[in-house]
């Protein structure tokens, strides 16, 4: 059973206290109220996954104490103890809000019985968004890498996956950190758990805390109602903490202890929470020389990097390129719905094979969305390429001589031949899982392999 939170209602303290034990034995967290008054201000300041509370107390009745609840937007499910003949009134109370009722005097069996059905029904709540998601994900295709060390990532993706380890994400702005970290969360035992992004960079230093961790109602000027935090919304799956080298040093403290303890202190709160989550970190920064500088914990750098993978940039890896570009076309094709996948000039192919992409991925999506956008006649053209792309890759300083003075275009020509003539040799002669394996079409293999044969490259 997840660990939940549970606050038990009643004015008799040895009903109480011998129910808040027996939960405790069974993994919940329990805190105990004596009267309605008191039990709505724990509510109201804390996060509650179950309230078990009686119906008849001195202050006001437990019907009140829903309603109360409910109308400070508390989402708290409640199960109410009335005695017995007492049926009517906790009908009542299930109409103002309560998720179930139990006669007195209750057996404790009967109790996490209830307690169970209830985080089950959480569970499969969550379960059923998580399908949703994954429904619209298996939609999408996944590219094949064409590169060695993009191969080699993917093979270490696989490894590292079914595991709990902690994993750290490295590589340029746009190299796709954010889906190497949702991969390795849908190809874990926790897929069908929460996958919770978080931007540490983006978040304001002094709400950092707040959002990760949660806080009590009261807690900071602003703090109005009680928030339980991204990492237990990630309890049972996955938090990727992007950005990780801009997380303050006392977060970082905070952060290496949830690692160590499995524990979290929602600001304000005297109470710790057990929460069961992978960390997926990631960062653009040099975390060694942050570490030596003193601005990066190496206890902490430490426990993030048991298992370390690096993504190469793309202008490492040119053998992935004209295969993402088709990929990305296919892919923003039917997002933008622009029709059929349109035909790339050779001299398009040439400027996107040459560029540096300081971008990344990310900067080349953004091409090929705006190629389409402007293209005419099912064809992107040069004048369809940002000045920018078009000029750099124009520019007399990236023309380099190859063998016998051969420019740009026969090199880059020359080297596609050499990747396609490798990706055929690999397949064994199927020329048709070449072409899958290179995220192109095998119409344009046949017609690169036409174009090779009368430059006589092959």
């Amino acid at each position: 059973m997840k660990s939940l939170n549970v606050l038990v209602v009643d004015d008799e303290p040895a009903i109480r206290q011998i129910l808040a034990i027996r939960l405790a034995k069974a993994g919940c967290s329990v805190v105990q109220a004596a009267n309605a008054g008191e039990a709505l201000e724990q509510l109201s300041t804390g996060h509650f996954d179950v309230a078990i509370s009686d119906i008849q107390m001195p202050d006001f009745d437990g019907i009140e104490l829903v309603r109360r609840a409910r109308a400070a937007g508390v989402d708290t499910n409640f199960i109410m103890m009335t005695a017995y003949g007492s049926v009517d009134t906790a009908i009542e109370a299930i109409k103002a809000g309560a998720s179930d009722y139990m006669i007195k005097p209750v057996r404790h069996d009967e109790v996490l019985h209830r307690v169970i059905k209830i985080a089950d029904l959480q569970r499969l709540s969550s379960e059923n968004k998580v399908l949703r998601k994954l429904v619209l994900k298996s939609r999408e295709a996944v590219f094949g890498f064409a590169s060695d060390s993009m191969r080699g990532l993917d093979r270490l993706i696989a490894k590292v996956a079914p595991t709990d380890s902690t994993v750290l994400v490295t590589g340029e702005s746009g190299t796709g950190k954010g889906v190497i970290a949702r991969q390795i969360h849908q190809q874990s035992d926790r897929a069908d758990g929460p996958f919770i992004p978080v931007n540490c960079g983006a978040i304001p230093e002094n709400l950092m805390e707040s959002e990760l961790f949660g806080h009590v109602k009261g807690s900071f000027t602003g703090a109005d109602k009680a928030r339980k935090g991204l990492f237990l919304e990630a309890d049972k799956g996955t938090i990727f903490l992007d950005e990780i080298g801009e997380l303050p040093l006392v977060l970082q403290v905070k952060l290496l202890h949830i690692i160590e303890e499995k524990t979290v202190r929602p600001v304000g709160s005297e109470q710790t929470r057990r929460v069961d989550v992978r960390i997926i970190a990631a960062t653009n920064r040099n975390l060694e020389r942050m570490v030596a500088e003193g601005k990066f914990r190496e206890d902490l750098y430490f426990r993030l990097t048991v298992f370390h993978l690096h993504i190469p940039p793309l202008r490492e890896r040119r053998q992935d390129i004209l295969g993402l570009v088709r990929f990305l076309m296919e892919r923003s094709s039917r997002r933008l719905n622009y029709g059929p996948e349109p035909v790339l000039d050779p001299d398009v192919e040439n400027i996107l094979a040459s560029y540096e992409w300081p971008g990344n991925v990310r900067e080349l999506e953004n091409v090929v969305d705006r190629a389409l956008i402007l293209a005419e006649n099912g064809r992107i053209t040069r004048a369809d390429l940002p000045p920018q792309i078009v000029r750099t890759a124009a520019r007399p300083d990236t023309v380099v001589v190859g063998q016998d003075g051969e420019g740009l275009r026969e090199q880059v020509r020359r080297f596609e031949c050499k990747v396609i003539s490798q990706a055929i040799t690999d397949a064994g002669g199927d020329r048709r899982a070449a072409a899958q394996k290179l995220g192109i079409g095998l119409s344009s293999l046949y017609r690169k392999l036409e174009e090779f044969d009368a430059a006589g490259l092959l």
